[in-house]
């Protein structure tokens, strides 16, 4: 018997820009994305939870700690998160700030608090998963207030981003590679503490050795293949079970500015070509023939 996979495909920065609604609503209507995952701090979230009721798009929380604003008002000024802009911190700048010690972590669970209200206030129920834009939520420190967040509002999915085979990647410039490696170490390092807090994930995630222009039908089919082999490798009966894994992408049309992004405009990613790239590989028939031939389903969080 063939082993099953359940496979949910997280759209990630869900209201980052209308053309990212946009796109990320057209791959979700073409059974390209099962799943995504709002920046309540976008500048077109309350659109992207409009877009979601309307097409019954199964939604949760992409926290951001590192680009644009803070939703909670006291944080927005005078507050360790902002930078002397104003502004969070940035990708490498929020990490900098926190190995410093300069990061106030009751600041931080009072930012994601106030993410997770918004949200319910956007959307009308609370998020079924929750992860970090950028991957913050697996870093130090971070981690434990993150895992106490989910576990006070009884969210029950999050993303651990350990990739199988990542290491065999010789595609990806090492700049990129360190940081990919870094994020796996940190992830490596909060398996206890989410499990710990009852905290769920789905086996395998996958998403750093597809992103933006290294995403192919071939990129996702041999990343999905290596990751099942690896673990039903390790499982005693593989044929009793169904494996789960996550796919993150970050597919929709390029932003355009000054229109987008979380306050303070849109970043390089989303304006380059890469999304519409995204957006277009997801879309192909190879790729949904793929799942079909390998008796992969696609689904949400809640379906696992």
């Amino acid at each position: 018997r063939m082993l099953r996979a359940k496979l949910v495909v997280t759209g990630d920065d869900f209201g980052y820009c209308p053309r990212r609604n946009q796109g990320i609503v057209e791959c979700f209507l073409a059974g390209a994305v099962s799943n995504v995952s709002l920046l309540v701090n976008g500048s077109a979230a309350a659109d992207a939870a409009k877009l979601a009721r309307r097409y019954n798009i199964p939604i949760g929380l992409h926290a951001n700690l590192s680009e644009g604003s803070p939703v909670c008002e006291v944080l927005k000024t005078n507050s360790s998160l902002l930078n002397q802009d104003g502004f969070f911190h940035g990708k490498m700048g929020f990490r900098t700030a926190l190995s410093k010690g300069l990061l106030n972590m009751s600041e931080v669970k009072q930012e994601l608090k106030a993410q997770v209200e918004l949200f319910h206030e956007l959307t009308g129920h609370l998020p079924p998963h929750m992860d970090g834009h950028q991957h913050v939520h697996v870093l130090p420190e971070v981690r434990h207030v993150f895992a106490e967040v989910l576990e006070e509002y009884g969210i029950e999915y999050t993303r651990v981003p350990i990739e199988p085979g990542l290491h065999n990647c010789g595609w990806i410039p090492p700049s990129l590679m360190d940081f990919y490696l870094g994020v796996e170490e940190d992830s490596f390092n909060t398996v206890d503490v989410f499990t710990r807090h009852g905290i769920r994930w789905p086996d395998i995630y996958i998403g750093l050795s597809t992103m933006g222009r290294n995403m192919s039908v071939g990129s996702i089919g041999s990343a999905i293949d290596a990751a099942i082999a690896e673990v039903t490798s390790k499982a005693p009966s593989p044929q009793s079970r169904t494996v789960t894994i996550e796919l993150m992408v970050h597919p929709g049309y390029q932003s355009i500015p000054p229109v987008g992004g979380c306050g303070e405009g849109p970043d390089d990613f989303s304006q380059s070509w890469e999304r519409l790239h995204e957006l277009q590989t997801l879309m192909k028939p190879e790729l949904q023939s793929y799942y079909q031939t390998r008796n992969i389903q696609l689904c949400s969080f809640k379906d696992l």
